[in-house]
C-alpha cells in the first residue's frame, strides 16, 4: 500500500523559509517523478515542482523556481521542498506526489497516481 505523508508546513511571516517532507511508503520510488503541487481555497490544483528518478532534472514553476529547491533521497524514500523568501501568494495547501508510470516527467497534476494528505503553509505579510 502506497503511502505518502507530508509534513513541515506552519505559519510563518513573508521572507521566512520552511522546509516541506514526504515520506513514502509502500512501494519502490527510485524510479519515479516526485512532485509538488498546491492548492489555495477556490483554485485549482496547481504543479510547483518534480524531480526526476535520479534527481538529475528538477523543473519548477516561474514564480517559484529562485526561492524553492526540490531534493531528494532515494535511500530513505523522501522527497524534500526547501521554500525560501516566502510570499503570501505562496499560501496553501501543499501536496506531493508520485508519477507511478517509471522514468517519466510531467507537470500535469493528473498523470500522478499518488498523493498524499496535504500540509498546510500560511504567510503573512
Amino acid at each position: 500500500q502506497v503511502q505518502l505523508v507530508e509534513s513541515g508546513g506552519g505559519s510563518v511571516q513573508a521572507g521566512d523559509s520552511l522546509r516541506l517532507s514526504c515520506a513514502a511508503s509502500g512501494g519502490a520510488f527510485s524510479s519515479y517523478t516526485m512532485g509538488w503541487f498546491r492548492q489555495a481555497p477556490g483554485k485549482e490544483r496547481e504543479f510547483v515542482a518534480y524531480i526526476s528518478w535520479t534527481g538529475g532534472t528538477r523543473v519548477y514553476r516561474d514564480s517559484v523556481k529562485d526561492r524553492f529547491t526540490i531534493s531528494r533521497d532515494n535511500a530513505k524514500n523522501i522527497v524534500y521542498l526547501q521554500m525560501n523568501s516566502l510570499k503570501p501568494e505562496d499560501t496553501a495547501v501543499y501536496y506531493c506526489a508520485v508519477r507511478s508510470v517509471p522514468l517519466r516527467l510531467g507537470t500535469d497534476p493528473n498523470d500522478y497516481n499518488y498523493w498524499g494528505q496535504g500540509t498546510q503553509v500560511t504567510v503573512s505579510s
